[in-house]
């Protein structure tokens, strides 16, 4: 007998068997979501009617706050997981688990340095200290010295 899948199963969107054990722990899901041009965080609850959003930043939202370089680039991701963070602390989460979604899981990408930044903010998410990128590519010392000053003002005004 042949059995159709799910829609977002088919079409590879959705891992339906993860997605329900991340939504059976009743945790907030900081869910991240790289582009090629940017990097997207949201804290979502689950709901009967569908998900509810509780805080979410872009990078894009970085240029406001005078970012000037690469919005792809990790200390980029890490910043916009720090304003994601805090945004989610001024929401009232505290904890939450990191939903990766269909993405590949890479030692020191991007995904781990928007991580790391909401961990600085304050926001408990159960991870592994291995998995993050070093302070030094997280500050972007090896991109440029511009970044990396550019990176501390922007840090500054973010934990203002």
């Amino acid at each position: 007998m042949f059995r159709i899948q799910h829609k977002r199963r088919r079409e590879r969107k959705t891992n339906l068997r993860k997605r329900l054990n991340l939504v059976k722990s009743g945790k907030t899901r900081m869910v991240v979501r790289k582009t090629l041009s940017s990097t997207k965080i949201q804290f979502v609850n689950y709901s009967n009617e569908g998900d509810k959003t509780v805080a979410s930043a872009i990078s894009q939202e970085l240029k406001k706050l005078g970012w000037t370089h690469s919005l792809k680039c990790l200390p980029a991701a890490y910043l916009t997981g720090l304003l994601a963070g805090k945004k989610a602390k001024e929401k009232g989460v505290t904890n939450a688990i990191l939903d990766l979604g269909l993405q590949t899981s890479t030692k020191g990408s991007r995904i781990y340095a928007a991580l790391k930044g909401v961990v600085d903010s304050g926001v408990n998410i159960p991870h592994s200290e291995e998995i993050l990128p070093s302070q030094e590519r997280l500050s972007g010392k090896h991109i440029d010295e511009k970044v990396v000053k550019s990176f501390e003002e922007i840090k500054a005004k973010i934990m203002g």
